[in-house]
């Protein structure tokens, strides 16, 4: 609780830098974007002047003098116009495209639309210098959304990287309480495997200590699975349908009568490299799961094909089914939609077949009030024929 405390704290002030940070630098860039576009609306009123002066003092025309002043604001587009809107010079445009009037009327518009035009009196006629921002004082108008952008991809690494940290400081949370769980069991099933080589020696019936001792066999297993969170599983070449069988007969023993199962196989013999407990709990996940979606009452068919390619383990019921939005969401951890539980049974499974034995399992179908359908997929074993 300490390291997740210590890293809400860091966040927040790493935030704040940069806000602050974000906040200096947008406030500079306002006030240098300010200063340039005085500076160069300065530029042009001299300009301006010069153009009066040269006009209306000497026997030039306007040509010379444009081209007189023009080195002084190579960098500041501007069209001079007469007072009726003709455009008559223009200074600092692109010269390929300076000649189509088009191209002069849409930068026309432009400069319009940035800065107020500057009146003249050139030779007794009232006409108007019209410019746009410089190329530099453009940039910099874009400057902070390219540092807000940047600064947004800043932040995402932050919180990947803290969010990452976060998950596995939990991860090992979790990891820890499953593998104490695991070693508590030990204990009284122990115990209890005592006490059934004693209720074997008595007068009792042998079913019911044969069905006392799967019991406990299968505490056993479940301590197993939790001591086995958090480290990679062994996997050894198995055949999956002895495996699967004996999962599935279990779970019927103990399942509503109201519940059928059928089970059905194209071989009885295919082979996948599998860790049994953490298999067999997916199958006891997917089967305990469509009870409950029947509320109990209802059919359960599981199918294995040994197919070319893959081989496929289909679990259906007659439950009442899943929207399809929710195909994907099902196998994320908090997902339920029972009133108890924690909704990491699907999401454990997805991780047990995907991330331990490389294979697939996701919603084949499902119909709401008809039932649904999981397919699992594994790769074969390759056999010498």
């Amino acid at each position: 609780m300490g390291f997740l405390k210590n890293i809400f704290w860091i966040k927040r002030f790493i935030i704040f830098i940069c806000f602050a940070i974000v906040s200096l630098i947008l406030w500079n860039t306002y006030s240098f974007f300010k200063k340039f576009k005085t500076d160069e609306r300065v530029k042009m009123e001299l300009f301006a002047m010069s153009i009066e002066r040269f006009g209306n003092t000497a026997d030039l025309d306007a040509d010379m003098s444009l081209e007189l002043k023009a080195s002084d604001n190579m960098n500041i587009p501007c069209i001079l116009t007469s007072s009726n809107g003709t455009i008559r010079e223009h200074h600092n445009l692109d010269p390929k495209r300076s000649s189509d009037i088009l191209y002069l009327t849409d930068q026309l518009r432009t400069m319009k639309n940035q800065n107020k035009p500057i009146e003249i009196n050139y030779l007794g006629r009232r006409e108007y210098i019209y410019y746009r921002n410089s190329d530099l004082l453009t940039k910099l108008t874009y400057y902070p959304i390219t540092l807000i952008l940047i600064l947004g991809l800043f932040l995402a690494v932050i919180y990947l990287f803290f969010n990452s940290s976060k998950i596995a400081e939990q991860n090992k949370l979790w990891t820890g309480m499953a593998k104490e769980t695991a070693h508590q069991i030990g204990t009284p099933l122990s115990s209890l495997l005592g006490w059934v080589t004693i209720l074997r020696e008595e007068n009792i019936d042998q079913d019911y200590v044969d069905e006392i001792e799967n019991d406990v066999q299968r505490l056993s297993t479940i301590a197993n699975r939790f001591s086995k969170i958090g480290s990679l599983p062994k996997l050894e070449t198995e055949n999956i349908v002895s495996i699967t069988k004996k999962t599935f007969d279990y779970l019927e023993s103990r399942s509503p009568k109201q519940t059928s199962f059928t089970f059905n196989t194209t071989d009885e013999n295919i082979q996948t490299n599998l860790n049994n407990e953490l298999y067999g709990w997916v199958i006891e996940n997917l089967i305990k799961n469509a009870i409950d979606a029947m509320e109990g009452k209802g059919s359960i068919d599981l199918t294995i094909k040994n197919t070319e390619d893959h081989i496929k383990i289909l679990i259906s019921d007659t439950g009442k089914g899943i929207p399809k939005s929710k195909f994907h969401v099902v196998f994320k951890p908090g997902f339920t939609s029972k009133k108890r539980g924690w909704g990491l049974g699907l999401s454990l499974s997805k991780r047990i077949i995907e991330d331990y034995h490389k294979g697939k399992i996701f919603v084949q179908k499902s119909e709401l009030g008809k039932g649904t359908t999981f397919e699992i997929q594994l790769n074969k074993v390759a056999t010498n024929s």
